[in-house]
């Protein structure tokens, strides 16, 4: 079994008088991708944004790589190699698709701009063109682009195919999987079981903040009904 880089254990958090997270406990292995499932407002995106420390766990621990992460700054979690890809992208977008990359560049990271390059080639076709000018499903592109050249350890992403034509969807699943296969864990919150299925072995399904299920995609193939009782999801449609 591989070792985990990832553990949090019983991780309350809050928003002021909100209480959002209680006693979310889950773990990544080494090299998996792991996904978080859940409806709209169960706690998914702040399950991600208390792993990075932009939101602080009032109770339990974040750990990576056997350091708790709790209370920790923003900054000093990047350092150590934990990099989040938000629902809402974050790039620039009055800077050109290069000037993205250039700006996240990390010295010695494995994913040089040639490398990130030849593993997504619309980027290398737009690298001239303005962030904003980019479609959806490239401006993620970019987004997930520039996270690899800060050499994570572990990439978190969220939500990365919301509204995205299929092709496109198709197209990033694609990319997704090759970094998996690249050796960097990842953790992706992600509405599309289909895309859960085709890139992740172990799932999580949250429930108003609380783990309700983990298991393996074979036992979620085994048990539909899960399905359709946590997410709603009509399976022959899935």
């Amino acid at each position: 079994m591989s070792e985990a880089i990832l553990v949090l254990e019983n991780v309350n958090a809050s928003y002021g008088k909100s209480h959002v997270l209680h006693g979310v406990s889950m773990h990544v292995n080494a090299g998996e991708i792991v996904n978080v499932l859940g409806r709209n407002g169960m706690g998914k995106t702040t399950t991600m944004r208390t792993i990075v420390g932009l939101l602080r766990a009032h109770a339990g621990s974040v750990r990576f790589e056997g350091v708790d992460l709790v209370g920790m700054e923003v900054d000093d979690i990047a350092r150590r190699g934990i990099s989040l890809v938000p629902a809402h992208r974050g790039i620039f977008t009055l800077l050109s698709v290069q000037e993205n990359l250039q700006i996240a560049l990390r010295k010695h990271a494995p994913w040089t701009l040639e490398r990130v390059y030849d593993e997504f080639p619309r980027l290398r076709e737009r690298r001239r063109n303005l962030g904003g000018a980019l479609s959806g499903g490239e401006q993620q592109m970019l987004a997930i682009a520039r996270a690899l050249v800060q050499g994570p350890r572990l990439l978190l992403l969220d939500e990365p195919t919301e509204g995205l034509a299929p092709v496109i969807v198709d197209e990033l699943t694609e990319l997704i999987r090759g970094v998996g296969a690249s050796g960097i864990p990842i953790v992706l919150v992600e509405q599309s079981f289909a895309v859960c299925r085709a890139l992740c072995r172990r799932h999580y399904i949250l429930e108003e903040g609380i783990v309700v299920y983990e298991g393996r995609t074979e036992d979620l193939d085994a048990d539909v009904s899960v399905l359709e009782r946590f997410l709603g999801l009509d399976v022959d449609a899935h």
